[in-house]
Parts: structure tokens; C-alpha cells; sequence
């Protein structure tokens, strides 16, 4: 397994750096991820739980059972641990402002086959995915006699098992959710809320790894792969930009996180002539052909 850089001292009471190491390096084996330096603080917090579960007294007892045997099923309990599974509904609204309003209408008026198919890559708990189908189903009459296809693909087991149960918190729709959307298109489930029938049946949720993926078939009109890139190395995210290429046709349109480019890691992409911080496959000029040259007699 590759290892990340080493990490530096830690605080009394963590796991040790021989510990994170090995905990780092099952993660970056699994799915790619780098659990830098900085983001190590986190690691006990996110373990804790699992620790009690399976009565480890510290990290530095789950790492050894790690070493010592292969256990399947506990390395994913750490894998889904350690992900970091952030997401909101409408995250990063004026995203889903240009989605509205000339992303999507574009797309309308590109797809004589009246056919839309959407790929959300590290969809994490779903609510990217279900906030793209809520503006669907708010503007349907546009979209009425349409196919519409939107696959939701993440590494995490547990984080795909919650999206497709569409089983949210209080506090979850809180964060992005516009009341009349949650009144609309959620139902109450003891003190949380679960997503409307309509909008889970429109979803197709995977678990599914961009460096060994087996879900995405064929070309999206529209790739969503936001705030993933940022923990691969630039090795990593050229394969992911290959990935989403081979899914992608000359007139579709990627969205990616913020601090997030395809500068310097894919030729496949350039940013998009119409949409602000999108991107649309590179379009190779053609060849022209070549001009005899005459001669004087």
C-alpha cells in the first residue's frame, strides 16, 4: 500500500503515528484518498464510534487487528468511518441558479431524443442528486414526456444505504432546503423526514469506485463530480478526468467543486464558452486539407 506523508506528532491519548499510518494507508488503498496531515485531526473523532462498537480500547488496538488479519468487514466499517461524507442540499446555490436557468434549458434544447441522463460522482448522501431531481420535478412541465436517467454513484457503502432510503435530519434539510420544497416533496418519519416516492423512484443509487467503476454506461448529458477531486493526487485525478471523458459527448457539461480545475490535469476538458465555471469537452479543430501548390510553367 502507498503511504501518505508522514504524519507529525500527535496529541497525547491519539493513535500513534505507526497507527495512522496504517489507517491512512487502508483508506488511500481503498479509494484513492490522501488523509493528509491536516486533515488527521479527525481521525479518532471519526473512529470513536466504531471503536465502542467492536471493543477496541484504542486506535492503536483497531490497527493492529488491521495488520495482523485480513478482516473485510471491519475494514469497511473503517473505510465508511474515515470518508468524509459533507453534503447539503443546493450546495453552492448559485450552481443550481445556473443549472435552472441555462444549464438545463440548454440541454432542452440540444436533445431532439428527449432524453436526460445526469451522473452525480461522489454523491455522498444523496442530496445532490435528490436537489437535482427537485428542480426536475418543480419545472416538469418542461420535462413532461421526457426519459429522464440520473445515477448517483459513491465509494461508501453506509453514505449509498442513507440516500437510498432518502431518510434525512432535521438539521439536514435545514441546511439548503426551501421550506416549500421540504412541504412539498418530503413526508414526516418520527423526528426525521423522508424524500417523497417520486423522487427516490427517479434516482438510481450505486455504490461504485471511480478507479474501478462497474455502474456509469454510455454518455451524460450533465456530470456532477463536486469536491471529490481535492483528496486524490494528480495522478489519481487525471484517471478520474479519463473516466468522466469516456462518459461524456461533445455537448455535455461537467460541474466541479470550487477550488477545483481540470488546468493542468486533463486535455479531454476546457472551460465551458457559456456556463461560468463549467467545463465541456475540448472540440479539436479540423484538419484541413492541404492546398496543391502550383508552379509556373
Amino acid at each position: 500500500m502507498a503511504l501518505s506523508p508522514p504524519f507529525g506528532p500527535l496529541s497525547a491519548g491519539s493513535a500513534s503515528s505507526g497507527a495512522a499510518r496504517i489507517l491512512s494507508a487502508l483508506l488511500e488503498a481503498r479509494t484513492g484518498q490522501i488523509l493528509s496531515e491536516n486533515r488527521a485531526w479527525r481521525m479518532e473523532t471519526a473512529l470513536k464510534p466504531l471503536l465502542r462498537a467492536h471493543g477496541f480500547a484504542d486506535m492503536d488496538a483497531l490497527a493492529a487487528r488491521l495488520a495482523a488479519k485480513k478482516d473485510a468487514a471491519l475494514e469497511n466499517d473503517v473505510v465508511n468511518a474515515l470518508l468524509n461524507n459533507e453534503s447539503s442540499f443546493f450546495r453552492d446555490l448559485q450552481i443550481f441558479d445556473m443549472l435552472h436557468r441555462q444549464i438545463l434549458p440548454h440541454i432542452h434544447a440540444q436533445r431532439t431524443d428527449r432524453t436526460l441522463r445526469i451522473w452525480s460522482a461522489g454523491c455522498s448522501t444523496g442530496q445532490e442528486a435528490y436537489s437535482i431531481a427537485i428542480q426536475l420535478c418543480n419545472d416538469m412541465a418542461r420535462w413532461r414526456g421526457w426519459r429522464i436517467e440520473i445515477l448517483a454513484t459513491d465509494i461508501s457503502t453506509a453514505a449509498i444505504h442513507q440516500a437510498k432510503a432518502g431518510i434525512f435530519t432535521q438539521m439536514d434539510v435545514q441546511r439548503g432546503l426551501a421550506v416549500a420544497d421540504l412541504i412539498k416533496w418530503f413526508e414526516p418519519a418520527g423526528d426525521d423526514w423522508c424524500a417523497h416516492r417520486t423522487l427516490r423512484q427517479m434516482i438510481d443509487f450505486r455504490t461504485d469506485n471511480l478507479f474501478d467503476p462497474r455502474a456509469p454506461m454510455g454518455e451524460y448529458d450533465l456530470l456532477l463530480c463536486r469536491n471529490v477531486l481535492l483528496y486524490f493526487t494528480p495522478e489519481r485525478r487525471q484517471s478520474v478526468f479519463r473516466l468522466l471523458s469516456r462518459h461524456s459527448h461533445a455537448r455535455s457539461v461537467l460541474l466541479l467543486g470550487a477550488g477545483e480545475t481540470v488546468i493542468g490535469h486533463s486535455d479531454d476538458f476546457v472551460p465551458h464558452p457559456e456556463f461560468r465555471g463549467g467545463y465541456g469537452r475540448r472540440v479539436e479543430a479540423p484538419a484541413q486539407a492541404e492546398v496543391p501548390v502550383r508552379r509556373a510553367l
